[in-house]
């Protein structure tokens, strides 16, 4: 072990704020360069001087106990302030994660209008089974989906004959962020002869299908 480590060592024990143990570390080097001088070798000073431990014991016996509380409460705040920063950079990784709503009257991607035609849209052309229409308007995960076999099987789960459509019903919209993700929402309740369906259908920020669900 060199002096250096050896002085090091000593510091890191020391029960004293920064500038304190920059001085005792200077004292200590002063030292031993003294006595290297004197022709001593290193293993021999360090051995007659003793374990870190033991130096940094004596020079701690002379350091106040109003010292060693400033030191021990800066040895909390900066354990304490990593893991303050740590939890608040997890939080915002949480608050970037999950999905926020935002009024559509507020939002700077959409017009509440338009989302409201796309909405209309979309259900006549399912109506319609226009497929070929419905996927040039879908991104592209959706556009394997909008086929005769997924409207069959949506239509199922609510009545085997929902009749025509006889009318369409008041609008709900918002828009949804996740990430750097900006969706549009609506949901519209639709009235056919034989059953009413209510539609929630999603956008992108170009206004193409991303995403439809009926209940």
């Amino acid at each position: 072990m060199d002096e250096k480590r050896y002085v090091n060592a000593v510091a890191r024990k020391l029960k004293c704020g920064g500038k304190r143990k920059r001085e005792i570390k200077r004292q200590l080097l002063a030292d031993i360069q003294a006595r290297k001088n004197q022709g001593e070798r290193l293993e021999d000073i360090i051995s007659r001087m003793g374990k870190a431990e033991e130096i940094a014991d004596g020079f701690n016996e002379n350091i106040s106990v109003e010292e060693q509380k400033r030191y021990a409460g800066n040895r909390v705040l900066k354990i304490a302030i990593p893991i303050a920063l740590a939890l608040f950079f997890l939080g915002m990784a949480v608050y970037w994660l999950f999905p926020k709503t935002v009024d559509i009257e507020k939002s700077r991607n959409f017009d509440k209008e338009e989302v409201e035609v796309a909405i209309k849209e979309t259900i006549e052309l399912l109506d319609a089974e226009e497929y070929a229409a419905l996927q040039e308007n879908a991104i592209p995960q959706m556009q394997s989906f909008l086929n005769a076999e997924t409207r069959e099987s949506m239509r199922k789960t609510l009545s085997d004959d929902w009749g025509e459509r006889k009318k369409f019903g008041a609008v709900y919209m918002a828009e949804v962020i996740q990430g750097n993700k900006h969706l549009a929402v609506g949901e519209m309740t639709v009235t056919y002869e034989n059953v009413s369906v209510t539609y929630r259908l999603s956008y992108d920020e170009d206004l193409r299908l991303a995403g439809i669900y009926v209940r």
